[in-house]
């Protein structure tokens, strides 16, 4: 039987999450980009609402989703490629762009890759290194579909400030390096599940 805090933990990431994401709601960089960028939040923090019940995940899937969905919260309200102290650090470091939006493509890798696993393994009974392929391919997918939203919203809505609301900072292979960011993100989390399972359970999955 779970414990009463592992029955609220969903709740107390949700309230956590919200209390950021209103404080970061007031007074964003550009009202317009911070709209946009929160169009997918919309929708799929309902979804998770709606949905924990019957798709429970485990407490650690959903810290995970909480930190991501707090990265991207800053990134909507700085705009992902004017994130103050992030800037500040890469300019101590001389790196001629602001590398935020590629961290948090990271991020989305590293971090949304096993509670994806969760669901192949509970709710789609999928076992061994499948178990581990699939969750990397929906995140590489996800990741593609994302940079093709951000392009159709971009040209469609934002038109003369399609650029600048990319993010891409003069760099024509932006989009491809941020679905290799995830792609690196989520191959590493799943090579963590992989030895840690091979250490404790003798085995892949």
């Amino acid at each position: 039987m779970k414990s009463k805090l592992s029955q609220k933990y969903p709740y107390y990431c949700l309230f956590i999450y919200l209390v950021i994401w209103i404080l970061l709601a007031i007074k964003p960089l550009n009202r317009f980009d911070w709209l946009l960028e929160n169009l997918l939040p919309f929708i799929f923090v309902p979804i998770l609402v709606l949905t924990f019940k019957k798709f429970r995940l485990s407490d650690l899937s959903y810290t995970l989703i909480t930190i991501f969905m707090i990265l991207h919260a800053v990134g909507a309200h700085y705009t992902y490629s004017e994130v103050p102290f992030i800037k500040s650090l890469f300019n101590i470091l001389h790196f001629q762009m602001d590398h935020y939006d590629r961290l948090v493509h990271f991020a989305f890798g590293l971090l949304m890759v096993f509670p994806l696993m969760e669901l192949f393994v509970k709710k789609a009974n999928i076992k061994g290194v499948w178990s581990y392929i699939l969750p990397i391919a929906a995140i590489m997918s996800g990741s593609a579909a994302y940079e093709i939203i951000e392009w159709a919203v971009a040209i469609f809505v934002q038109p003369d400030n399609a650029i600048a609301w990319l993010g891409i900072q003069g760099d024509v292979f932006d989009a491809e390096k941020d679905m290799l960011m995830a792609a690196i993100g989520a191959i590493t989390a799943m090579l963590i599940a992989s030895l840690n399972n091979l250490k404790y359970n003798k085995k892949i999955q």
